[in-house]
């Protein structure tokens, strides 16, 4: 059974590596698109008409042709998909979400740009519909994510390369399995790599509100590490506290507070961290630096603030502070070609995931037609939750 020709009209990416072709269609008309907050399992039994051995012919996806404002460049288009070859897949998007990355790299100033024209998104789930003849780790049905940054997400079906994704267990959420290739890969990583943590260590680290933020606090809650989470201030300040301290949050703070003389205060019942992370930058990684123990490591994953780090010459010379920098895209290459430490790490988050230790953050579900909807929510300062594309 062929695709419907209102399902095919759903979202659907390309990009240069999913080899499809576009065609430009002025309108687009989705008949049979989710309403915003249609709960996901509604999504995944109306949405499609896949059926294995007859290959869908067309998708729809969120394309841009030259870089700059993602509300005035993205745009919703009909496209062909290709033949699958040998050691390809089919698969169908289930969901995809909306991270700075893609913003970022939609405005042209992200560290690596897909040739244009390209399709948005680097992270989401989608699941095997058809497999070409050599493909060997792959089946239909299974569920499966981006192994790379750049693979185009934000789409509706795609084929694709088997080395290019690689399969996740079916029986969790399907936000976490959405949002589980980039933020929660970084915090475990992170979490993992630059400081031997034992339980009782602690950690500190700004921006805790965001999906690194959140799955750090339980990535290091499960390990019995305690943790220091520095917030902007905000009127739902107090909200926001009790929700990240439900996470598994040790400590909640503002930024003013950090910078005050009681924090010290903090330290009397909780050990001074070995390790921070920063992902706003500026004056808030400086604070970070000065609350380190001698010989920490403060690792920086992203500049919120487009401000530098400036690193206190008395934190080098007193205290041997390490500053480090991380992207997960790096790690994910540099690993390119070692299966089992990808798979480790996704195995173990999914074990977490399935004990109720490793939640997906706040999403908000949206459909593709409210596209512009999710893509102005996403740029929004406070931002509580994640726009997710549901297909």
């Amino acid at each position: 059974m062929k695709l419907s020709r209102e399902i095919s009209l759903l979202l659907q990416t390309v990009c240069w590596r999913s080899r499809t072709t576009c065609r430009k269609c002025s309108t687009v008309v989705l008949k049979q698109t989710l309403p915003c907050r249609t709960p996901l399992s509604t999504a995944r039994t109306k949405r499609f008409s896949y059926s294995t051995g007859s290959s869908a012919k067309e998708c729809t996806a969120l394309l841009y042709r030259k870089h700059g404002d993602p509300s005035q460049v993205v745009q919703l288009e009909d496209m062909d998909l290709t033949s699958i070859g040998a050691k390809d897949v089919l698969v169908k998007m289930l969901a995809a979400p909306i991270n700075p990355s893609d913003i970022n790299m939609v405005q042209g100033t992200y560290a690596i740009l897909p040739d244009l024209p390209a399709v948005g998104g680097n992270e989401g789930v989608a699941q095997v519909v058809e497999v070409g003849s050599q493909v060997k780790s792959l089946k239909t049905g299974d569920w499966v994510i981006p192994r790379d940054a750049g693979l185009g997400t934000w789409r509706t079906a795609a084929v694709l390369a088997e080395k290019d994704v690689i399969s996740l267990p079916n029986d969790i959420p399907l936000l976490s399995a959405a949002t589980l290739g980039v933020n929660p890969c970084t915090a475990f990583r992170m979490v993992s790599d630059f400081e031997d943590l034992k339980p009782g260590d602690s950690l500190i680290q700004n921006a805790a509100n965001s999906g690194v933020g959140q799955a750090v606090i339980q990535i290091a809650a499960a390990r019995g590490i305690n943790t220091i989470n520095v917030v902007r201030d905000r009127p739902e300040f107090t909200q926001l506290s009790d929700r990240l301290k439900a996470m598994g949050a040790s400590h909640v703070i503002k930024e003013e507070t950090l910078r005050r003389p009681e924090a010290k205060e903090l330290f009397k019942t909780c050990p001074r961290p070995k390790l921070a992370l920063n992902g706003v930058g500026g004056k808030s990684a400086t604070e970070l630096l000065r609350h380190l123990q001698v010989g920490g490591t403060m690792v920086t994953y992203g500049g919120m603030a487009k401000q530098p780090v400036t690193v206190p010459v008395s934190a080098l010379i007193f205290k041997d502070v390490k500053v480090r920098g991380f992207w997960v895209t790096q790690w994910k290459r540099d690993h390119w070609h070692d299966d089992g430490a990808l798979r480790s790490m996704l195995d173990e988050m999914c074990a977490l995931i399935r004990r109720g230790k490793l939640t997906a953050p706040a999403c908000t579900e949206v459909g593709l037609q409210d596209y512009r909807e999710a893509l102005d929510a996403a740029t929004q300062p406070f931002t509580s939750a994640k726009q997710v594309l549901v297909m």
